[in-house]
């Protein structure tokens, strides 16, 4: 019997020797990969296959410092796991990446300052130059900014709370908008504009993970798309129909946006380890969107009804999967006012007449979307090609387009030596419905111009390179090209816009990581 335990006890023993000994290769192999980095970039410390520190449990005799360290590990891969997740982000830091305020590549989270005591911290500042050389209205030049805090609190270590959280980020945008002021068209070239122009309570939250975290419930102050239509890849790109999330969910419902918060809550549940189920419900409060609010003000006057987005969906990782990927489904109810596009409050035409538009109530969208990892040269590193897509059509309510399409490619690791810059390429295509433009054939008309030169089809084109200057900094310079700007700020402009050409750049510096607190790619 003695014997018998001995060989068991041996044998468990290798077992755990060479799963250690596995991680340790894959770490040593992937810090290997990245040696020859070139002087912006420091080499990589030991890895998992995810691209975070190697999540090698050091044992109950683990100095405090190594059991800070693999806690740390282990905040560190969750975060990377939701920000590449459809399923949505939970954490203040997961948020931020998938709105594009961290100077980090797809797939690795912004410099995360760990206290070690439950509370992490994020603070990144990104800002946005964009100039029209040709086409729009006129040529310009515009620069739009963002300062962003965010704080993740662990109520289980600091109050035995087990798998409940608490989550704040606070926003303070400000600059200009060279698509309203220069270029005309009803969008943006510039994501990081809009909101209001001012400080915002952007998000502050409770979340509660139960049943062995397959349920997750998040309540309070909170916006839907860093949870609903959200994805790393959008946001290596500067024009705001990709990044943040797929715009034409904003003008088919309202759907809340960032960095404007409501009352809200949403709750997802992983069926399996890669389906997952996710729900919520949101108010929509016009007042809370006007640019002197602040986000301080709790209060649901103003209030005109609620949103309802529903997903299902099938999510993969590097830690389950070589190449990573997602699919989903998803719709969105909306039973709030919103203004009529033809309409005045009398029933008359509104683009003559000047009067407050009617209000309607009560709208619906439908969406599918995908991304998928095709090509990863190393199984151990994040490196490699992603594709991804998006479709979404109006299915309720008098809506001003017919559907939206988007597709793109973002390459991670793009010369040897450059393990952590970006090439991406992406279009992204508005199609106006007859409700759409009929206030720009009707003025036109009434100036007895033609209608067969109302555009309906825009589309928007962006190449970018994202450049990861140091650990803590990232410029991303990029060419847009805007084909048949919409008319529909200036229905009375007799001729179209012109065709618009974009030379933009986008900065991301995360602070934290900037004064060493914090690691980014590359660190030491």
């Amino acid at each position: 019997m003695g014997k018998h335990r001995g060989k068991h006890r041996g044998k468990h023993r290798g077992k755990h020797r060479a799963k250690h000994w596995r991680w340790a290769a894959l770490a040593f192999c992937a810090a290997s990969v990245t040696a020859g980095a070139g002087p912006a970039v420091a080499q990589v410390e030991a890895t998992a296959p995810d691209g975070g520190p190697a999540p090698v449990n050091p044992g109950p005799k683990a100095s405090p410092a190594q059991k800070a360290r693999y806690r740390a590990n282990r905040a560190r891969r969750r975060v990377i796991r939701e920000a590449r997740s459809f399923s949505g982000a939970s954490s203040a830091a997961a948020s931020l990446d998938v709105q594009g305020s961290s100077a980090t590549p797809p797939s690795l989270p912004p410099g995360t300052l760990d206290l070690g005591n439950g509370i992490s911290m994020v603070l990144n500042y990104t800002g946005e130059f964009a100039a029209n050389p040709s086409g729009g209205i006129r040529q310009g030049s515009a620069y739009a900014g963002q300062i962003a805090f965010g704080l993740d609190a662990d109520l289980g270590r600091l109050a035995g709370i087990d798998g409940g959280s608490v989550h704040t980020i606070v926003t303070q945008r400000h600059g200009r908008s060279l698509a309203q002021d220069d270029i005309g068209f009803n969008g943006s070239v510039q994501e990081i504009y809009g909101g209001g122009q001012t400080a915002h309570l952007t998000l502050l939250s409770y979340e509660q993970k139960l049943l062995d975290n397959r349920l997750d419930i998040e309540v309070g102050r909170l916006l839907a798309n860093p949870n609903f239509l959200a994805s790393p890849l959008y946001c290596n790109f500067q024009n705001n129909a990709t990044c943040g999330a797929p715009k034409s969910i904003f003008k088919l419902t309202n759907f809340t946006y960032w960095p404007i918060a409501t009352w809200g809550g949403h709750a997802k549940a992983w069926v399996t380890d890669t389906v997952f189920l996710h729900a919520g419900i949101y108010e929509v409060n016009p007042r809370d969107q006007l640019p002197t609010r602040n986000g301080v003000d709790w209060s649901t006057s103003g209030a005109t009804g609620y949103l309802v987005p529903v997903e299902v969906g099938y999510s993969t990782n590097f830690g389950n999967d070589p190449l990573p990927r997602n699919y989903s489904i998803g719709a969105v109810f909306d039973r709030s006012d919103y203004t009529d596009p033809v309409l005045d409050r009398r029933g008359g035409a509104q683009v003559f007449s000047g009067l407050d538009p009617l209000t309607r109530f009560g709208r619906s969208a439908v969406y599918a979307r995908f991304d998928q990892m095709v090509w990863r040269p190393d199984p151990n590193g994040v490196q490699g090609l992603s594709v991804f897509g998006v479709a979404i059509g109006g299915t309720g309510g008098r809506q001003t387009q017919d559907y939206f399409l988007e597709g793109g490619a973002v390459l991670t690791g793009t010369f040897p030596g450059r393990p952590y810059d970006t090439l991406g390429l992406v279009f992204a295509m508005e199609k106006l419905s007859p409700l759409g433009t009929a206030n720009i054939r009707a003025a036109r008309a009434s100036l007895g111009l033609g209608t067969r030169t109302v555009e309906s089809l825009q589309t928007i084109l962006e190449l970018s390179y994202g450049i990861q200057l140091t650990p803590a900094v990232r410029l991303m310079p990029n060419l847009q090209y805007v084909i048949d700007p919409d008319q529909t700020r200036f229905p009375f402009r007799p001729k179209p816009i012109p065709d618009a050409f974009v030379i933009g750049a986008k900065l991301s510096v995360d602070l934290f990581t900037l004064a060493g607190l914090a690691k980014g790619p590359g660190s030491q």
